[in-house]
């Protein structure tokens, strides 16, 4: 008898999400001899708790082709619902839906967070007895799943696209900051990222030859407000103007920090943002040029703005969802889909696998060979390994009556078989 599939996302999205959810979707839809029907949770895996569960198979395949060019995740949702050891009656009570539902395989899009849930599962459901092959899809904007080698992943869907965004936001600021210079002198803006920062460093994607007045300040450059200043007013002598990209895990003293559901700090919550402490500081210690610091903050649009998607990154993130079918086909339950890079000096992408245990709660950073030795900037080896990522030419939007046309699933739930719950942190 052939087992259904459930595929869930997690976490903050990004603009090629979607893309890895039809990858998966595509792929079980092949494997039509092994996968019965495809569910997907309405709100990632606080819609496997509340037994909220979309049919995929009665969905119009014209909508499915959409996803791929759909950002954000707001086609099945996702959460920040972080399952934790003692939540013992939450991990029950997912394996209790899995089997009443007759899911055989469950997929799981989302960092690092997410990949020691999918682990957790996996290692439950094998020790109730109960036939359940689980696989990761990687996914975050971060770039921060993995090893500072690269061995285990070298770039996660949804960097290159936030990558190109502000790789094309550079240029834009440029030309803004080279004509308000002589009134707003200093460029600020903020990028995410809270304890890496490769988001941070894609803006010199915008500027490789390094003719932009431009300075980075990653989480890792190990600065403060004081030298941040003193740097500032250097460039101000020097060029009349500057452009100043801060990290939002740069170290400016508290915020009024607010936290999401995995206890990360949420700075679009929070009370008030990196950006703008720079820039009172700036403005309050004095800038050796006319005019002052203006601050600004991307916040989510870096990582749901498909008009920015990387065609490199949709392409990858469509094919690691895929991989994950495949995976858990062949091979069983326990991996992650990967993607590594092939030898040589023309770029080429490489799908593999590896252990969810590998991965699970994994961080990595910028690594400090990357980062130019007065913390400003980054090396010329970051831009070879990040530039192929963003890729060429526009995302193939479609367009109806002059709007973006986006997928529109049918989110009609199924009946449930199960009585009600309600997940534990809900009750905190």
């Amino acid at each position: 008898m052939k087992k259904n599939a459930l595929v869930a996302q997690s976490g903050g999205p990004s603009p090629v999400i979607n893309s890895s959810l039809q990858g998966v979707l595509d792929a079980c839809f092949a494997y039509s001899d092994h996968i019965g029907r495809i569910y997907a949770s309405w709100h990632g895996i606080e819609g496997v708790l509340l037994e909220e569960l979309i049919d995929m198979n009665t969905q119009p395949m014209e909508e499915i082709k959409l996803l791929k060019h759909t950002p954000a995740a707001g086609s099945i949702g996702t959460c920040r619902y972080k399952l934790k050891e003692e939540q013992s009656l939450d991990f029950e009570r997912i394996i209790d839906v899995i089997a009443a539902h007759n899911i055989g395989y469950f997929f799981y899009i989302g960092g690092n967070d997410s990949m020691d849930t999918a682990s957790k599962v996996s290692k439950l459901a094998s020790g109730r007895g109960i036939e359940l092959i689980v696989a990761g899809v990687p996914k975050t904007i971060d770039n921060d799943i993995g090893d500072e080698e690269f061995t285990i992943i070298d770039h996660t869907p949804g960097y290159g696209s936030a990558a190109r965004y502000w790789a094309y936001l550079m240029q834009n600021v440029n030309e803004e900051n080279r004509g308000m210079c002589v009134s707003e002198c200093v460029s600020v803006l903020q990028a995410m990222g809270r304890k890496s920062g490769y988001i941070t460093a894609a803006a010199r994607l915008g500027d490789p030859c390094r003719e932009i007045p431009l300075q980075l300040y990653m989480a890792e450059s190990g600065h403060n407000l004081e030298t941040l200043a003193e740097n500032v007013n250097r460039e101000l002598v020097r060029s009349g103007r500057c452009i100043v990209i801060v990290n939002e895990g740069f170290d400016v003293g508290g915020l009024g920090e607010a936290r999401d559901g995995f206890g990360h700090i949420e700075y679009g919550a929070s009370e008030s943002t990196v950006a703008q402490v720079v820039t009172n500081y700036l403005n309050k210690v004095g800038l050796r040029a006319r005019g002052q610091a203006t601050g600004q903050v991307p916040g989510i649009l870096q990582r749901s703005v498909s008009i920015y998607a990387s065609k490199v990154d949709i392409e990858e993130a469509y094919e690691v969802g895929r991989k994950a079918v495949e995976i858990a086909i062949k091979d069983g339950t326990g991996w992650m889909a990967t993607i590594l890079r092939a030898a040589g000096n023309a770029y080429k992408a490489v799908f593999d696998k590896v252990n969810l245990k590998t991965v699970a709660n994994s961080v990595r950073f910028l690594p400090k060979s990357w980062i130019t030795k007065d913390g400003l900037d980054v090396t010329d080896e970051f831009v070879r390994y990040a530039m192929p990522l963003i890729g060429d030419g526009w995302p193939d939007i479609k367009t109806e009556n002059g709007l973006q046309r986006f997928a529109r699933l049918n989110i009609k739930l199924i009946d449930k078989k199960l009585s009600g719950y309600i997940p534990q942190r809900f009750c905190k």
